[in-house]
């Protein structure tokens, strides 16, 4: 049975944790184990599948649905992988790093993160991630990569639960809060990704 390594509260151990929701993978969570020391950077989540060690949430991902998946999650034909993708790393690199200061700041309170202005500066960033995301989303009317959901709607899913918990001031995106109100369709989702945890 697969072994995901790292505690549940965690947004990427939820991403990896929402994954095996949706492939129907059965799995055993621990919040610790030795191959935690396999990940050179001490962080969460590993998984062992066999003898098979892995890190890096988004890696895991991509492994999950490509190895138990189905194409719906991550698509065999290029440009449509690519469209899903493009859409995994903008939410790891873009969109992570507009909302992590604020975030760290408003919710979990570390007094690393105190700084006015630079909290200020990245509730405009994760604003101005929301509006792309926002025009996307009107633009498919369904879900982040097309018409059906897919693997990258799992982090980008996860970082909107964040927006909507977190206590600031949000202008109205219609588009990102029906995209919203569809998640929250799925069980899923529902366990792992709009569960009370920001």
């Amino acid at each position: 049975m697969l072994r995901i390594l790292g505690k549940a509260s965690s947004i990427n151990v939820r991403k990896v944790l929402w994954t095996c929701e949706e492939v129907g993978l059965p799995y055993e969570r621990q919040d610790q184990g030795p191959e935690l020391a396999l990940n050179p950077n001490g962080l969460v989540p590993v998984i062992v599948d066999g003898d098979f060690v892995l890190w890096e949430s988004n890696t895991i991902l991509r492994y999950l649905a490509g190895r138990y998946g189905s194409a719906s999650l991550l698509p065999h034909e290029p440009q449509a992988r690519a469209e899903v993708e493009k859409w995994i790393d903008w939410q790891a690199t873009e969109f992570n790093s507009a909302w992590r200061y604020a975030f760290m700041a408003l919710v979990r309170k570390s007094p690393a993160f105190d700084d006015p202005r630079q909290i200020a500066t990245s509730i405009k960033d994760w604003t101005r991630m929301l509006a792309i995301l926002d025009d996307r989303l009107a633009t498919t009317k369904a879900f982040v990569a097309g018409a059906a959901f897919t693997l990258a709607d799992i982090p980008i899913g996860l970082s909107i639960n964040r927006w909507f918990m977190s206590p600031l001031e949000r202008p109205s995106f219609p588009a990102v809060e029906a995209y919203y109100e569809r998640l929250s369709t799925r069980p899923a989702f529902l366990k792992h990704g709009c569960n009370g945890i920001p």
